[in-house]
């Protein structure tokens, strides 16, 4: 089996898990995609064009999970594995160039483009993996994406269903992942096969964080750049960078270390945070882009009040720290007290300046977030938070990690 197909193709797993050039260069994609997705939502930041983009930010997420997932099994260095990753990266920025009308003219495109990364990806590995046991792992996925494809592709040509078909499409595509994609006479994919190298998808989840970050900060210096640079926009500016690094610390700290080992725990607790983690993620970067979209607004117009602005700005940290409060209970259990208050504190926050200037509601939800990242960085608050949350490092240190890591 080693000297076949599937055995060059298949990645060893003692590889070290460090992400390849191919998956960098691949995840270009999601950064013109998170660039289309927040003008469309600036375009439109009512409750249906915020559906709108969180439809189409699920699809994109879920293009860029799956392939994070199936590189971990196989060698990118592999030609067949190459013609893939390009594959999909191509089928990405098609899908990312037909955001801004998704939903009307080029509704089809996104569709076809979706389905066709999918279809593409078993039309590939299938044949490839020949004798191998996760022949059948790949034949049921991909058969559940051609079901999944049927509504997406009606959905696009079905324009008053084009939302409820592809809201049921997503659903049913992260359910049946949940579920193990079982199929009749096929099974269903045993928890090894669904194992994967923490410390390669940890790094991946990071990687694409940062991605998600800079988009936040782009947008932010292009805005500012275009604007009259004043004192107003200058400090609306300052708040977008600081805002930024505040979640880039709540992100991290703590617990970000050990997602790798949680991860590659045998058997379906690491699984389950596998898929957990995916979920999580694609909530937090809800977050940052809503929270991009919300300074934009905010250096383009520091002394306006636009509701749609106020929403985005609170829902965008809120997002985010809750998806980061449930991803630390889903590595060690914790209970982040800060973050926890934080997140009705950013709503208070919001409500206070709600007729005030943007600028004003900009500066006090990212006060919120610098205090929140403050009160992390205490020792005596640290030691007081594990006593509340029944932990107190002795835990950690019996497996040869450094507390509060």
């Amino acid at each position: 089996m080693a000297g076949g197909l599937p055995g060059r193709l298949l990645l060893r797993r003692e590889n070290p898990g460090k992400a390849s050039f191919l998956e960098l260069f691949f995840d270009l994609a999601f950064i013109f995609a998170l660039t289309r997705l927040s003008r469309a939502l600036l375009d439109d930041p009512s409750l249906t064009g915020g559906f709108q983009v969180s439809l189409m930010l699920a699809a994109l997420w879920w293009v860029w999970f799956v392939t994070a997932w199936s590189a971990d099994w196989f060698d990118p260095r592999a030609p067949l594995i190459v013609a893939l990753l390009l594959w999909v990266m191509f089928g990405g920025l098609l899908m990312a160039a037909a955001v801004p009308k998704a939903f009307d003219g080029h509704a089809l495109v996104f569709a076809v483009a979706y389905v066709a990364i999918h279809l593409g990806r078993g039309a590939i590995l299938i044949p490839a993996l020949r004798g191998h046991p996760l022949q059948v792992r790949s034949l049921r996925v991909a058969i559940w994406f051609g079901i999944s494809g049927v509504l997406w592709v009606v959905g696009a040509v079905v324009a008053p269903a084009r939302e409820v078909l592809w809201a049921l499409a997503l659903v049913l595509e992260y359910l049946l992942a949940r579920l193990r994609w079982p199929f009749p006479r096929l099974g269903r994919s045993t928890w090894p096969e669904l194992q994967v190298n923490g410390r390669h998808l940890s790094e991946r989840y990071q990687q694409i964080f940062i991605i998600a970050l800079g988009e936040l900060i782009l947008i932010s210096g292009v805005t500012y750049s275009q604007s009259g640079m004043d004192q107003d926009s200058t400090l609306a500016f300052a708040l977008a960078f600081a805002t930024a690094v505040a979640l880039a610390r709540l992100y991290l700290v703590p617990a970000g270390a050990r997602l790798a080992t949680r991860i590659e725990a045998d058997g379906p607790p690491g699984s389950k945070v596998t898929l957990k983690a995916g979920y999580l993620h694609l909530v937090m970067i809800a977050g940052v882009l809503s929270t991009s979209v919300a300074m934009e607004m905010t250096i383009d117009d520091p002394g306006g009040n636009d509701t749609g602005q106020l929403a985005l700005g609170v829902i965008g940290p809120a997002l985010f720290l809750t998806a980061r409060i449930h991803l630390a209970a889903v590595v060690d259990g914790s209970r982040p007290w800060a973050r926890l208050i934080g997140v009705p504190a950013i709503v208070v926050a919001g409500l206070a300046t709600v007729k005030l200037p943007q600028l004003v509601n900009s500066a006090a939800v990212a006060g919120v977030l610098l205090l929140i990242v403050l009160v992390d960085g205490m020792p005596g608050l640290r030691g007081y938070a594990r006593q509340i949350s029944g932990r107190d490092g002795s835990d950690q240190r019996r497996h040869g990690e450094r507390p509060d890591a």
